[in-house]
């Protein structure tokens, strides 16, 4: 396995099945991969959308936590689970672009250690953007 993708989410139903066509067509490229899943205890849909791609994609791999844990523990639960040489996290909210995958998978192979992307231009709502600033 060269490649998991590890992505906390809670409450995500809507944007699940574009985050995972994004990052299945980036991940193609990359050689043998896997998607974890960490539902974070969810209340929407999202649980649902999730088993429906672990149906359509065995490499989509689905943990699922009876109440909300917080992003650490989803994270630490998908590192665990992770069988890949290389693990990339994302958040579901596809603020983090997929196709960045390539050219940070490139600098892992050049022989980093770690490989840390960040964001340009957030899209962030204003709820979110104000406590950002305030405490951030």
């Amino acid at each position: 396995m060269t490649i998991s993708a590890v992505v906390p989410l809670l409450n995500e139903e809507e944007s699940l099945r574009e985050l995972y066509r994004r990052l299945s067509e980036n991940l193609n490229s990359e050689g043998s991969w896997e998607i974890i899943f960490i539902d974070d205890g969810s209340t929407d849909g999202s649980l649902e959308v999730l088993k429906n791609l672990h149906a359509e994609d065995p490499r989509v791999r689905v943990i699922s936590f009876r109440k909300n844990y917080g992003k650490s523990a989803a994270l630490n639960a998908g590192f665990d689970a992770a069988q890949g040489r290389y693990v990339i996290t994302l958040d579901a909210d596809l603020q983090d672009d997929p196709a960045e995958i390539p050219n940070l998978v490139s600098k892992l192979e050049e022989g980093f250690d770690l490989v840390s992307g960040w964001k340009r231009k957030r899209h962030d709502p204003i709820s979110k953007t104000i406590p950002s600033r305030l405490f951030n």
